[in-house]
Parts: structure tokens; C-alpha cells; sequence
């Protein structure tokens, strides 16, 4: 039987910006134009991050509605996926705010704290996981456990037992974030190797990592995450046109592996989604 392969899209982030590639959507519009043509290029989910109006990285509330509403109009099949860290100066509240109003079908759940870029601290203290995690509980939005490091596997097993996480997980590998663990097909398979069984799990590789991480991925039955979040470029010297591009290559290597790129309805199955995100303002 052909196995079926998550793509998700990861449009903006909250780093990457015009000069490093002119293509990065940053306002609710271009964000909800860049989503929609990512989907028909095969993408089921959509990782979003917001920008301020001078275009750093913001956990405003009221840009996440905006957005996700744009995004339901042009392609309501989608699965909305927001992050809960996309400023690192936030408070907790706010990290969460937009859970409550939106209840997106997933949203990121970042598994521990680490030194970020080599530039700050990303703070994700035990207080916060537990309320964010029972947030996550009362809205039935699904965990993204984003995983820096192999400790940040241990601190979810920790959250699992104490009922902050629910089974089955989904695991997200971030891999050659600066003051994480790098991008290697070693690391891969040793993270993928700690998590509980029955689990399901993605990976993507920063920057020039991105498709040897993501050709290992498909290899290990993984699912995907591309974008200019993670990657700028298309090839060595060369800006990705946009992320549309970044999605199509990714499809292809899935079909090239033998599977099928799943769909928003076959990645609910596979992720145990039970319902759609509707918001609309």
C-alpha cells in the first residue's frame, strides 16, 4: 500500500525578510496569497507566523485573525497550523491568545528552552508548557512538539505522564537551528529513534541542510516541512522564487520515493484531527 506524505508549508517565520529574499510573504495578504498557491502546489498544513507593519517577527492577535480568515476565503481545506513562538519578547498570554479566538487545527508546542541564535535565550519554562498544553486541551487544537534537541524528547515524555500532552504525539525535528542540534542524517535518525512509539513525526533542515534532511525524511517515513521560514534559497547562489517552488520540489521527491503527497482530509486521518478550524471575522 502506498504510504501518504505530509507536506507543510512554513510561508514567513520571524527572521527572514525582503533583503534576504524579496519573496517572503509579510503582510496577511501576501501570507494568505502565498498559502493559497501552496496548497495547489500540495501542501496540507500551513505553519504561520505574523509580522509586525515593520516586519519583525509579532504574536498580535489580531494579525493571526486576519490572516487565517484571508486564508479560509481563497482555500478552506487547508490545516491551519500557528506557532505559539514567534516573538521572542512575548509574554505568555500572548503566545496563546490567538489559540483561544482562532482554535486553529494545530499549533506549535516548543518542548523545552534553549539559546537562541546564539543572540538570546528562547524561554519555554515549565509553567508556560503546562498552560499551554492544557490551553491546547480546552480549544482541541493538536500539539506540534517542536524538537530543537534531545532533551526537549524527554521534557514531552515528562508532560505526557503528568496528561499536559495527550497520545498519540506529533513530532516536529528542527534540526541546525544555531544552539540546537545540527542538520545531520545522524541526528535524524537518533531523535527519531527516542520518541514514544505510535507517534508521528516531520523534519526539515535549515538553510543548505534542507534537502538532505528532507530527501532522509521521506526515506524514514517522515513527513515534510518546507519554506522560507527554514530556507531562503532554491540552490547555492540562487533565491527560491517563492514558496510555491519550495512545496512543488517537495511533492516530487515524495512521488519520485513512491508515495503520495497526502492531502488536507488524508493528513487530518493521519495526525488524528478530529475537526477544521472555521474561523472568520
Amino acid at each position: 500500500m502506498t504510504n501518504k506524505t505530509i507536506i507543510t508549508v512554513a510561508p514567513t517565520g520571524a527572521w527572514p525578510k525582503k533583503k534576504d529574499n524579496p519573496n517572503v510573504p509579510m503582510t496577511p495578504q501576501e501570507i494568505a496569497e502565498d498559502v493559497t498557491e501552496c496548497y495547489k502546489a500540495g501542501a496540507a498544513i500551513c505553519h504561520l507566523h505574523m509580522r509586525d507593519d515593520e516586519g519583525n517577527g509579532t504574536m498580535d492577535k489580531i494579525k493571526f485573525e486576519e490572516t487565517v480568515s484571508l486564508i479560509k476565503e481563497k482555500c478552506p481545506e487547508i490545516i491551519i497550523n500557528c506557532t505559539t513562538s514567534g516573538d521572542i519578547t512575548s509574554t505568555d498570554e500572548t503566545r496563546q491568545a490567538h489559540l483561544k479566538s482562532i482554535r486553529p487545527e494545530m499549533a506549535s508546542y516548543d518542548c523545552g528552552s534553549m539559546n537562541w541564535m546564539h543572540s538570546g535565550l528562547f524561554i519555554n519554562h515549565p509553567k508556560f508548557l503546562e498552560q499551554l498544553g492544557m490551553t491546547m486541551q480546552e480549544y482541541e487544537v493538536k500539539p506540534e512538539i517542536e524538537i530543537f534537541d534531545a532533551g526537549m524528547i524527554y521534557n514531552s515524555m515528562y508532560y505526557i505522564k503528568k496528561g499536559v500532552l495527550k497520545t498519540p504525539c506529533h513530532y516536529q525535528f528542527v534540526l541546525g537551528a544555531a544552539g540546537g542540534s545540527t542538520a545531520t542524517i545522524e541526528n535524524l535518525v537518533y531523535l527519531k529513534g527516542l520518541i514514544p512509539e505510535g507517534s508521528t513525526w516531520g523534519a526539515l533542515g535549515i538553510g543548505k541542510q534542507h534537502v538532505p534532511i528532507m530527501l532522509a525524511t521521506v526515506a524514514m517515513g517522515g513527513h515534510l516541512r518546507v519554506g522560507m521560514e527554514d530556507n531562503v534559497m532554491w540552490n547555492t547562489g540562487e533565491l527560491a522564487e517563492s514558496n510555491a517552488q519550495l512545496v512543488k520540489r517537495a511533492a516530487d521527491i515524495v512521488r519520485i520515493s513512491g508515495n503520495e503527497v497526502a492531502t488536507p482530509e488524508d493528513a487530518r486521518k493521519i495526525l488524528n484531527i478530529t475537526r477544521k478550524c472555521t474561523f472568520s471575522k
